[in-house]
């Protein structure tokens, strides 16, 4: 007699040991070690060939990883897709020809154990009014909002969607993000990738951000700005030279724009107190990290900017 095994018990729902895939000579993932726990929503970001869509694909089963291991609800990949657990909206879906809306998403809800109606996933995608429509015949973002509810549609305990706004308008997005939180909220654990880190930052639980195939950063969006530095004081040099500005207490970081000076700080209290001893305080400007400071400052992309514009 066969045993049926539960894997929804496991409390984590994506683990990742040191995972590496190549293809040639570049390592897409390398070495990459994560966990995602059952009923999270985890946004995945990095630049253009950073590893993104590689990750997905090897903790969806399109890839097997050439070194470590890949477990979804403590099993392989395939047989947590086989039990109807993972649902994904992934870029390069193409269109059916010659189907409707409701023909497609009720096909694909029929191939999982315990779907949504068509009804359910049509509202969910805010799109019951397209459900007569041919699918290859709509604009770029209703078939990104049928995407959402063919993934949808069986269900699944873990979400996968890849660059799921894509192609949307802002009012679209808005109303994206509501579906989805909707979703999350019944239990339901999410993975997505973004280029827009506000995204990451107002509908994640934690960001992973992945540069270069390696996992350069875990955490919240709060403690990823921290990871940044504590702030930015900005002030005008005023004819006066930078020497020994970046010694300054709590300062990463010296930029300079025409005539004003931007410093990176850990600690931007002690910075401005210095920089009043010293008599530097015309026009300052204290401002927090942003996310998007962040996210420059670990995937290196601050520095490749700050040596281009140097050579210019």
């Amino acid at each position: 007699m066969t045993q049926v095994v539960d894997m929804t018990q496991t409390e984590r729902a994506v683990s990742l040991t040191r995972a590496v895939r190549t293809f040639g000579a570049v390592r897409a993932v390398d070495g990459v070690d994560l966990t995602i726990e059952r009923g999270e929503t985890v946004a995945l970001l990095g630049l253009n060939g950073a590893g993104k869509s590689t990750a997905i694909s090897l903790l969806l089963g399109l890839h097997a990883p050439d070194e470590g291991s890949v477990e979804l609800f403590g099993g392989p990949p395939e047989r947590a897709v086989r039990a109807g657990l993972v649902g994904a909206m992934l870029q390069d879906a193409r269109a059916v020809p010659r189907v409707t809306v409701r023909e497609l998403v009720t096909f694909v809800a029929g191939r999982y154990p315990a779907p949504l109606s068509a009804a359910r996933a049509l509202e969910l995608a805010g799109i019951p009014h397209l459900a007569g429509r041919r699918v290859d015949r709509l604009s770029g973002g209703q078939t990104q909002r049928v995407r959402f509810a063919v993934a949808v549609s069986g269900n699944p305990a873990l979400l996968v969607l890849d660059e799921p706004t894509a192609a949307l308008d802002v009012e679209a997005r808005h109303a994206f993000w509501d579906a989805m939180g909707t979703y999350a909220r019944g239990g339901r654990t999410v993975l997505f990738s973004t280029h827009y880190l506000e995204e990451a930052d107002t509908h994640a639980d934690r960001i992973l951000v992945l540069d270069h195939g390696r996992l350069v950063a875990d955490g919240t969006g709060e403690e990823l700005r921290r990871a940044a530095g504590g702030g930015l004081v900005a002030f005008d040099l005023a004819g006066r030279g930078t020497e020994g500005l970046e010694l300054l207490p709590g300062v990463r970081s010296l930029e300079v724009r025409g005539d004003r000076a931007r410093l990176r700080t850990d600690d931007p209290d002690a910075t401005v107190i210095a920089l009043a001893e010293l008599g530097a305080v015309r026009g300052i400007e204290v401002t927090p990290a942003s996310l998007d400071d962040a996210f420059l400052a670990l995937t290196g992309a601050r520095a490749a900017m700050e040596r281009e514009r140097e050579a210019a």
